[in-house]
């Protein structure tokens, strides 16, 4: 039986690629392949930036109130076809069908917060700024921008960008992650059915081609991405050696600390979600638990009986707390890193190298997997996982906490156990990432706040959605105005 093939979307028509070279999509938690993606070339790049710069003009001087309607029609049509885009998702990435839900929430929480164009994009004006002249600032669309988005939020990270900048006047472009190309296409198949003027809105499928192509392209303004430390380095420098504006989203390693005085049976399944949920492959994912004081162990103690009773399995099953992993590769590359935590001398208190769900013998999985005794120096202390391995490193006190947040390269989220307001203050002043969490184990912020790291783990000053993103879709026009 022949698999589906994924087609790009180009000047609002479902085409094939011009590249003979096709990847193969998994279904993780059942090893099989499901479809194909043709991995794109520059041809397919530029037809997608034609189309999209043929149809910039119209779509800029189209009011940002007729604009903004075309979200309110897409939003609806999202929620009619909210589970079947979870299950897609689901289907192809692994996380549990509850995360899923969540992501195309949040996804959608961003096409709401876009259709405030008319606010948020407002420039502003003062009289006399001398005698007898005026100054007015006009937010204006630039052109056409893209987004090159990760595999652990096949819906969600592209909608970080993408309805900010059509909103905003400019036309784009998304390159998914050719390892979850269906979802984005589940997507634009609902997207096609509002009607969005041909060329606004396109896709292109593909590899290192297509991305390359992207960023050397004269006619694309802006890229974002999000991915991993060194590739958005790489971005973030193409991109400026060709004056492209860019937002860049690295990799992170976030460390949660557990004050002695925590609420743990209140703050325990948060924390479980943080460290296993999506197996460990998201930027916000705790990485490093930092217990304080005496109390470390009997905390310990807790941890590792919750984790023990969390049911790993097929996502789709709606009691499955966790998936597999995305690939038979990154599973590879999950299971080196605890070959090199044991090698390295920390102590593996829970083993998930060898875990199998009886239920899907094939599939990429990798158990919870729990180091104690680890030290800041050691490679699973420091370097991204992006996988369900938690490295627990004892600190003396808050400073200790702090110091071991501040002395990793990465900078994207931080957060803290405790019931001392003190506490929480003097962490949230003092850690250097971008997001903190008190009492809250992902610091997840929503559509209208920023979303971004610090450091290693965001290249560029603008972050993801918020109202500053306005700021990275517009360039202000400033007038000065006088009348004889």
């Amino acid at each position: 039986m022949s698999l589906p093939l994924m087609k790009n979307y180009i000047d609002g028509e479902w085409v094939e690629s011009d590249s003979a070279t096709i990847g193969d999509v998994w279904n993780p938690a059942k090893g099989e392949k499901i479809a194909q993606v043709a991995y794109g070339n520059k041809n397919d790049v530029d037809k997608a930036v034609q189309a999209a710069k043929n149809a910039f003009w119209e779509w800029r001087t189209t009011p940002p109130l007729s604009r903004a309607r075309y979200f309110f029609r897409l939003k609806e049509a999202f929620e009619d076809n909210f589970e079947d885009i979870a299950r897609t998702l689901t289907t192809e990435q692994g996380k549990c069908i509850d995360e899923s839900r969540g992501e195309v929430r949040r996804m959608i929480e961003n096409v709401e917060h876009a259709t405030g164009v008319t606010t948020l994009m407002c420039g502003y004006t003062l009289e006399d700024i001398a005698e007898g002249i005026d100054c007015y600032g006009h937010r204006q669309p630039i052109g056409v921008f893209a987004a090159i988005v990760p595999y652990n939020f096949p819906a969600m990270v592209a909608w970080w960008f993408l309805p900010y900048a059509i909103v905003s006047g400019n036309t784009f472009i998304v390159k998914p992650s050719e390892q979850v190309p269906m979802t984005q296409t589940k997507i634009f198949e609902i997207l096609d059915d509002v009607g969005f003027p041909e060329g606004v809105v396109n896709m292109v499928h593909g590899s290192k081609d297509v991305v390359n192509g992207l960023l050397d392209h004269p006619d694309i303004e802006g890229i974002s991405f999000v991915g991993s430390s060194p590739t958005a380095k790489y971005i973030y420098e193409r991109c400026g050696a060709t004056g492209k504006r860019v937002q860049s989203l690295g990799g992170a390693k976030n460390i949660v600390g557990i004050m002695p005085d925590a609420n743990l049976e209140i703050g325990m399944p948060s924390l479980i979600t943080s460290f296993f949920g999506c197996s460990g492959q998201r930027c916000l994912s705790g990485s490093v638990l930092a217990p304080v004081g005496d109390g470390a162990n009997a905390f310990i103690d807790q941890f590792v009986a919750a984790t023990k009773i969390m049911k790993v399995g097929d996502g789709l099953d709606e009691s499955a707390a966790m998936g597999p992993v995305v690939s038979a590769a990154h599973k590879e590359r999950v299971l080196g890193f605890i070959e090199k935590g044991i090698e390295e001398g920390a102590d593996l208190i829970m083993d998930g190298r060898d875990f199998v769900v009886d239920e899907c013998p094939n599939g990429f999985f990798v158990g919870p997997t729990i180091f104690d005794n680890v030290t800041p120096d050691m490679t699973i202390a420091s370097q991204e996982i992006f996988g369900p391995v938690v490295s627990i490193v004892r600190c003396k006190d808050l400073d200790d906490v702090i110091n071991l947040i501040n002395t990793r390269n990465y900078a994207n989220a931080a957060c803290l156990y405790t019931t001392s307001g003190n506490a929480a203050r003097k962490f949230k002043y003092r850690v250097k990432p971008s997001m903190v969490g008190i009492n809250i184990g992902i610091a997840a912020p929503m559509s209208f706040f920023p979303f971004g790291g610090s450091g290693y783990s965001m290249f560029g000053d603008t972050k993801a959605h918020g109202q500053e993103i306005f700021q990275f879709f517009t360039d202000t026009k400033v007038v000065i105005e006088r009348w004889f």
